[in-house]
Order: C-alpha cells, then sequence, then structure tokens
C-alpha cells in the first residue's frame, strides 16, 4: 500500500497539538473529578459530550452519514474486525486516568509516564506493522529519539515522587494505550475513509465502558458530590473530540511512534506551563520540567530528520 507523504514539519505541528489539547484536556478532567470527589464520573461527563457532538456531527456532515454507512457494511461484512473498533477502551483509561490522578500529581508528572508508554508501545505497534502506515522500519534515529523520550520521562523522576505509586503506573499504561489508540483510529479511518467515524466509533466505546465503570463505582462508593456550575470544568469532551479526530487523520503519514513524540513536545511543554501558574503538591521542580521538555523536544528531531536523505558536502 502507498502511504501519501506529508512535509515532516506539518505532521510534527499537527502531532505538537495534539499534545497541547491533551494537556489541558488532562488538567481539566483532572480539576473536576477533584470538585466532584468521583473520577469516574468526571470521565463519563467528558467522554459522553464528546459523544453527543460527535452524534450531531455525524448526522448533520455527508462525510458523516457516508463513514458510518460504511462503518456498519463493514462490521457485517465482516471487512472491519472487532478489534478496530476497540480504540475506545485505551481512551476511556485516558480520560478515567486524567480524572483520577491528575489533580493530585500535575500534569507533567503525568505526562511523564504517558510519554513512557507512548515510547515504548509506538516502537513495538510500528514495528508490528498495527499502525495503518503498515510496518515501519525501527531504525537507529527512532531508537535513539525513543530512548531520548524515555530519558525525558526518568529526569522528572530522579528526585522521586510523592504520590501513589499506582498513579505513576497509570499513566504509563495511559501511553501505551494512547499509542495502540492512534494506531487502531487510524487503521478504521482507512475502512470508513473518515476520522470522523472513527472517533465516534472511540467515543462509543470509550462512553460504554466508562458508565459501567461509574455504575459500578456507585454501587460501591456512592453518587459523587454536588457538580460544580463552572463551565469550562465541562469542555474536557470536546477538547477530546478535536484531538482524536486529528489523531486519526495523521497518523498515516506520520506512523504512530512519530506522532507520539511529536505529542510528546506539544503535552510536555503545555503540562510545564499549566503546572508552573497552578501547580499541585507533587509537580516536578521547574529545572526537572525544563531539562524534561528539552530532551523530549531532542528526541522528535532525531526521530524525524531523514538523516539517511541529507546532502553531503563536497561531493
Amino acid at each position: 500500500m502507498t502511504v501519501r507523504r506529508l512535509p515532516a514539519w506539518i505532521g510534527i505541528g499537527g502531532a505538537a497539538i495534539i499534545g497541547l489539547l491533551t494537556a489541558v484536556q488532562a488538567r481539566i478532567n483532572g480539576q473536576l473529578g477533584v470538585r466532584i470527589g468521583d473520577g469516574f464520573a468526571a470521565a463519563v461527563i467528558s467522554f459522553g459530550s464528546g459523544l453527543l457532538v460527535l452524534i450531531v456531527l455525524s448526522a448533520a456532515l455527508p462525510q458523516g452519514r457516508r463513514g458510518f454507512a460504511a462503518l456498519v457494511a463493514g462490521a457485517k461484512g465482516r471487512s472491519i474486525p472487532i478489534w478496530m473498533m476497540c480504540g475506545g477502551v485505551a481512551g476511556a483509561l485516558s480520560v478515567a486516568t486524567q480524572s483520577l490522578a491528575v489533580g493530585i500529581i500535575g500534569v507533567a508528572l503525568f505526562t511523564v509516564g504517558v510519554v513512557a508508554g507512548q515510547t515504548l508501545s509506538g516502537l513495538l505497534l510500528d514495528r508490528a506493522g498495527i499502525g495503518p502506515a503498515g510496518i515501519v522500519a525501527v531504525t537507529p534515529a527512532r531508537l535513539v529519539g525513543g530512548a531520548l523520550a524515555m530519558l525525558a520521562a526518568g529526569v522528572s523522576l530522579a528526585g522521586g515522587v510523592d504520590a501513589p505509586p499506582v498513579l505513576i503506573v497509570l499513566p504509563f499504561l495511559v501511553g501505551a494505550g494512547i499509542a495502540w489508540q492512534s494506531a487502531v483510529n487510524g487503521r478504521l479511518r482507512q475502512r470508513v475513509g473518515t476520522p470522523l467515524t472513527a472517533t465516534l466509533v472511540n467515543f462509543i466505546g470509550g462512553t460504554a465502558v466508562l458508565g459501567v465503570a461509574e455504575l459500578i463505582h456507585t454501587a460501591v462508593a456512592g453518587p459523587p458530590r454536588s457538580f460544580p456550575s463552572d463551565p469550562w470544568l465541562y469542555l474536557g469532551g470536546v477538547i477530546g473530540v478535536a484531538y482524536i479526530f486529528l489523531a486519526a487523520t495523521l497518523v498515516p503519514y506520520t506512523g504512530v511512534l512519530l506522532l507520539g513524540l511529536g505529542t510528546v513536545v506539544g503535552q510536555v511543554v503545555t503540562s510545564v506551563l499549566i503546572d508552573a501558574v497552578w501547580p499541585t503538591s507533587a509537580a516536578p521542580s521547574l529545572g526537572s520540567s525544563l531539562l524534561m521538555s528539552t530532551l523530549a523536544i531532542l528526541s522528535v528531531v532525531v526521530a524525524a530528520v531523514p538523516w539517511g536523505r541529507m546532502p553531503r558536502r563536497g561531493r
């Protein structure tokens, strides 16, 4: 299969925007979870509101209607396997972890675990050919870029973390899930012809998973406290629609790892700014955050530049 080319700066720039939106969404969902005392309910609100937006768009836009018809036909004819429609499970884990952890550990520390998980999972998924770009070779540059991203993750952990271990492990799993989500949504987008339908499927699955989790949580711990009236606390779902749609659009051109690394840049830089202005008790120091940001950006440069095709001087 021939993959259309996209200028590297557009792909990386779009991935950085995804990272920016992810960091903002994480802080919003984390704050909503703290305010209502129920991270699962906050996650349901985020995914459910995004789902409503997508249903309206899918019904109103011709590409949405065509994509949904292609989805139904593909599911009936088994040309679209079940695993291609499971990206929403990873999305549910991501939003639930944002709501449970970010209000305590901060955006930058949450990003640390996500970076590590995305890097390892992105390398493996590209090598296995799970993403829409097919098998992407694990070149030395990609390995070095991935190692730098891991080093960026380790920097903020070097001084120790004053938070429950589970809140550090969960973001790592989120990162692995985000890489899987990007790959799966990109493949589904190819089958249905539009990222809008791929994003809709993602939100249907995620809302269903989170709805069940919230029912169980309510049965055990009781319903959430009163809901805040601040409108900005309910924008997480709309932001999620935007960045998942963008990721499904870009991943066929960038591959899973490069999309993840570009996302790291926007996510880490935005996280540093958010935690500097609005810190939490477990947020890393400003020095560690700046060093982590530098390493993350360097990892993208190393992985993205086509070193083997650069012209040599003196020939």
